[in-house]
């Protein structure tokens, strides 16, 4: 299947999801009685797609989509959405919700990387409309931009869990969007935190991966993180150390795809995105080793079978991976954040 059959594919799944109010689930923090409101009226722009998170990476996954494939039958449709949503009056909602008390906390880390991840979508489309919804969401970026700024100075400890409280994943996406907004000094921090947290990291436990409901894997969010701080020579040396060998029996079974056992399952479902996760973070270590490396052939193996296992997973019929799983499925099928490697 051709990589725009694929997003024919994921992109209904998104317009499907991103303005579907209910079912919902929100970690809301109530004051009094006028905080009991409907998701639509607390986070009037990403109120969809079951939870908070999904909703906004499912409007990056239909601005990634519409850029990528701009003549496709979806592209109008996902346009029109952003359009809807991206508007100064919804992302000032958005902001007062974030700032209301209690809330510091809110969606850190997972939801506000994916929101920047959106703003660096907008911000790289060569596109009038694209700049202008850059511009409209551009104060809920900048207050995403200052919780994780502020927050990540106190973080005493990683989180290394394969959901959404992982850190190496969430700063990725945060560096990403550091280096395209010309924010050097956060770039800065965050690597400077990545190296605190993980440079040291040798025989990573891989016999405890999976756990039962990872959508991320903890190791494989660590060496894709790593791939973005170290230069290539650097991060060839440092994963000789982090990962054993990758061809011994025990790699080869972290390295095989895994199948949920209960797609209808909102946390079984999480295995199907595992797989599609770690198959663009083997393509980013890969392609970060220097060439020859004679990992890359195994590493390149396993992403091509958890690629498989994982788009083969993407369909519509749970709402409980449907609402999100087409994000995760266009971030690998596009190559997001591939090309985001140091320097060499």
């Amino acid at each position: 299947m051709t990589a725009l059959e694929r997003a024919l594919q994921i992109a209904p799944l998104t317009l499907a999801a991103v303005g579907r109010e209910y079912p919902g689930q929100m970690h809301h923090v109530m004051q009094s009685d006028a905080d009991a409101q409907p998701p639509r009226r607390l986070t009037p722009a990403f109120f969809g797609s079951y939870d908070w998170h999904s909703a906004v990476h499912g409007h990056w996954c239909l601005a990634r989509l519409a850029r990528c494939f701009p003549q496709a039958a979806f592209a109008a449709d996902a346009r029109a959405v952003l359009e809807r949503s991206l508007v100064p009056g919804k992302i000032a909602g958005e902001v007062a919700y974030l700032e209301g008390e209690g809330r510091e906390s809110f969606e850190r880390p997972y939801g506000l990387a994916w929101l920047l991840q959106l703003a660096a979508e907008l911000r790289e489309w060569n596109d009038r409309d694209a700049a202008r919804w850059s511009g409209a969401l551009a104060p809920l970026e900048a207050l995403a931009a200052e919780r994780l700024r502020s927050w990540l100075p106190r973080l005493p400890w990683p989180v290394r869990v394969g959901v959404h409280g992982q850190t190496a994943f969430a700063l990725g996406l945060a560096l990403d969007w550091s280096r395209v907004a010309g924010e050097e000094a956060f770039a800065a921090l965050i690597a400077g935190r990545a190296r605190a947290f993980f440079g040291q990291d040798a025989g990573a436990p891989i016999r405890f991966e999976p756990s039962g409901n990872d959508f991320l894997s903890p190791i494989l969010g660590e060496a894709d993180l790593m791939r973005r701080v170290l230069e290539r020579r650097e991060f060839a040396a440092w994963l000789g150390g982090f990962l054993p060998d990758l061809d011994s029996a025990e790699g080869l079974r972290w390295l095989t795809p895994v199948t949920s056992p209960d797609p209808a399952d909102g946390q079984l479902a999480h295995l199907d995105g595992l797989n599609l996760s770690r198959a663009w973070m083997l393509a980013g270590v890969a392609e970060a080793l220097p060439p020859g490396d004679p990992r890359i052939e195994t590493l390149r193996r396993a992403e091509e079978r958890h690629r498989a296992a994982g788009l083969g997973a993407v369909t519509g019929v749970h709402y409980a991976g449907s609402h999100w799983l087409g994000s995760f499925a266009a971030y690998l099928l596009t190559g997001r954040g591939l090309f985001a490697t140091a320097s060499s």
